[in-house]
């Protein structure tokens, strides 16, 4: 399977548009090569690189198998939107600390071998369980972000 978005490439710079000082708008992705046995899609976005911890910016679940992407600031009602760590449903651009080196953005499809049963304001709590004996397979789209 493979994941990338027009607006940046793999390990670069993710454009100002979409982080959360400028309003939180998601970037476009695509994908292809979902299992065709894959009943559901799920995706994440995560800081690793987060002072605290590891940040949630981003989780989708409900994501139907046969789509092939997701444009900017999509927002579909079926689709169900997690609780990012800014405590908002749904895309929480990047807003690393002012003078950080830049952080690293990780977005990850995961494509399901069942339902995953998550419902809007689910939490990453609620999320690995879904995940976890679901995977049939995953992609993975690194971008940067600096302030």
């Amino acid at each position: 399977m493979t994941l990338s978005s027009p607006a940046f490439a793999h390990d670069a710079p993710i454009p100002p548009a979409h982080s959360h000082e400028s309003g939180d708008l998601s970037p476009e992705l695509r994908w292809s090569g979902v299992p065709a046995s894959s009943l559901e899609l799920a995706l994440t976005c995560e800081d690793p690189d987060a002072p605290g911890g590891t940040f949630v910016h981003w989780m989708l679940g409900g994501i139907p198998a046969g789509r092939e992407g997701l444009a900017a600031g999509e927002q579909r009602p079926r689709i169900a939107r997690g609780r990012n760590d800014f405590g908002d449903n749904g895309y929480g651009g990047p807003q690393p600390p002012a003078g950080d080196p830049p952080h690293r953005y990780v977005f990850t499809l995961y494509a399901l071998r069942r339902p995953s049963g998550l419902t809007s304001g689910f939490s990453v709590d609620d999320l690995r369980p879904a995940l976890k004996d679901n995977v049939l397979a995953t992609a993975t789209l690194v971008g940067t972000y600096a302030r």
